[in-house]
């Protein structure tokens, strides 16, 4: 392709957009929805995520040594513990900490004050890499001599709670932004075809004297790709703005913190990416698919 062709079919492709100025608006306003709402569920399967992960990271296992050894040989069984596939750290706990907490915990009630701290063990807090196995990390904990079976205490049905949530989102998020993708090509391709159903005549002229296909396709591919490319921009700074003024609205009325968000600023630059793929995706699928049937002269 040389270049004055290049020039040619970039300046056919946007007076092909803005000769038909409101089906052109219209066209890249609805794609700007669909992008916004295409980007408004990722966000919110983004941020569910993290919230997933931090919860994750705070499910722990506890490990209770038994009760028969000593402080210095429960400390002893730390690098065996760390060992265990799927353990990401330990973290000890005597019984004099434990009794502690247990007190702090309930230090308004005066029954639980009295209790000795050779009533309580120790114990190891113990991160998982992947809650998802829990179970096989738990067995291989109770294998461990000094811990023994039964002596291990984990929230199984809790993280298969975390896992069945977090695939549930993120499936439900793919399925309704292919779904929005499809309807955002859909609605290009039609604003696409009106370009291609006022020149039909002139494309049906310009096959006779031997214009090739790919030579008629290329301004309506450029028109798609503007359009696309224009939806792309202005979505992407909408979303920025929504997602800022939701992020700013959790943070007034959520005073316990209930709700984190990962701040826009972090991801920017993969959303303004997916936006502008995704908006060209749309342009130019939609442009093929308007021109296909013109060109069968």
């Amino acid at each position: 392709m040389s270049k004055h062709n290049i020039f040619y079919f970039a300046h056919e492709g946007a007076y092909n957009m803005f000769s038909h100025g409101f089906m052109s608006f219209a066209s890249i306003g609805i794609t700007v929805a669909c992008l916004i709402i295409m980007g408004t569920f990722t966000l919110v399967a983004v941020n569910a995520n993290a919230m997933l992960e931090e919860m994750e990271a705070q499910n722990q296992i506890l490990a209770f040594v038994d009760k028969g050894l000593s402080e210095a040989e429960a400390r002893a069984m730390e690098q065996e513990l760390r060992s265990v596939p799927n353990v990401a750290g330990v973290t000890f706990i005597s019984n004099v900490e434990a009794a502690e907490a247990f007190r702090s915990r309930y230090e308004d009630d005066e029954l639980f004050q009295g209790l000795p701290d050779d009533n309580f063990r120790h114990r190891y807090a113990i991160d998982l890499v992947d809650i998802g196995q829990m179970s096989q990390t738990k067995a291989a904990l109770e294998a461990v001599q000094g811990i023994g079976p039964g002596n291990v205490s984990a929230y199984e049905d809790e993280a298969a709670g975390f896992i069945t949530i977090r695939n549930v989102a993120g499936i439900v998020c793919v399925v309704l932004i292919a779904v929005l993708f499809v309807v955002s090509v859909f609605i290009m391709a039609n604003t696409i075809k009106l370009t291609t159903f006022d020149r039909r005549d002139e494309i049906a002229i310009m096959k006779m004297v031997g214009a090739t296909n790919g030579f008629i396709r290329w301004p309506f591919v450029y028109e798609g790709f503007l359009m696309g490319l224009f939806s792309a921009v202005i979505g992407f700074f909408l979303q920025w703005g929504l997602y800022e003024a939701v992020v700013k609205s959790i943070a007034t009325n959520d005073t316990i913190n209930l709700i984190t968000t990962v701040p826009f600023q972090d991801m920017w630059g993969y959303v303004a990416v997916i936006f502008a793929v995704a908006g060209m995706l749309i342009g130019v699928g939609g442009s093929l698919s308007a021109i296909r049937k013109f060109l069968q002269v």
